[in-house]
């Protein structure tokens, strides 16, 4: 497949983390919509479409199923399912809690507690596109859970890592926003806390059963090292931790 691509001069415009007959592991860019939405703009499911087409000149529509979802801002690994039995199996694993998803986040400031679990009710403001911590008798509340980790201090900063129980809409930014470390980067929840800058939030591991083999699989990327404010981290070292 690789020597393919390179004899035609064709190069996806995503890193291709792994590839199989059923699904194709992708880091999806900052700013990229993982999928089309009311903006019309470029998105990467259709960047994977439109690879599959062209690597293996294939006619006609592509498929390629959607199995979970990245906010616009934020960027790191995501699955694709190259076939709708794929997608299917994918689907149904994470409904069983057969994922892991883990995050790397810089907040402003640092937890009190290195560890802990933060767990709320969310609804989501359409209008604004908005999303709100609520009691959970308020119409449209959603369960959510994660637990975080404290990882290291620097100053006013701290590298933080998230996992997910629950994937609701700008879950962690919320969340970590209620207790008052809002992510860097993060404008819209922050206010005055925040620091302007690219959102520092980047889904680095993605664990899961494949949905054929039944293999697990785990993929870990890490964020732009080169780039404020990650550069004042130890990624390499912290990136290893379990």
């Amino acid at each position: 497949m690789t020597e393919t691509i390179e004899q035609e001069g064709f190069a996806p415009e995503f890193p291709i983390l792994y590839e199989d007959n059923h699904i194709i592991v992708v880091m999806k860019p900052q700013m990229t919509a993982c999928c089309p939405d009311e903006s019309k703009d470029e998105n990467l499911l259709d960047m994977v479409k439109n690879y599959l087409k062209v690597a293996y000149k294939k006619p006609g529509n592509v498929y390629v199923g959607l199995v979970h979802r990245l906010d616009r801002p934020t960027g790191g690994v995501m699955v694709y399912a190259k076939t709708s039995k794929a997608a299917a199996r994918l689907t149904a694993g994470m409904q069983k809690g057969e994922f892991e998803k883990k995050y790397l986040t810089v907040l402003c400031g640092t937890p009190s507690d290195e560890r802990g679990t933060l767990c709320n009710y969310l609804r989501k403001n359409t209008v604004n596109n908005m999303v709100y911590i609520c009691t959970s008798t308020e119409d449209g509340a959603k369960y959510a859970e994660l637990d975080y980790k404290v990882l290291q201090s620097k100053s006013k900063y701290s590298l933080v890592e998230v996992r997910l129980h629950t994937g609701r809409t700008h879950q962690i930014r919320v969340q970590m926003a209620g207790i008052s470390h809002p992510v860097f980067g993060d404008m819209r929840y922050g206010g005055a806390l925040a620091q302007k800058g690219k959102l520092a939030l980047w889904a680095y591991s993605l664990s899961f059963l494949h949905p054929i083999t039944k293999e697990r699989m785990k993929f870990i990327v890490s964020p732009p090292q080169e780039e404020a404010p990650w550069k004042a981290f130890d990624l390499a070292e912290h990136m290893e931790i379990k």
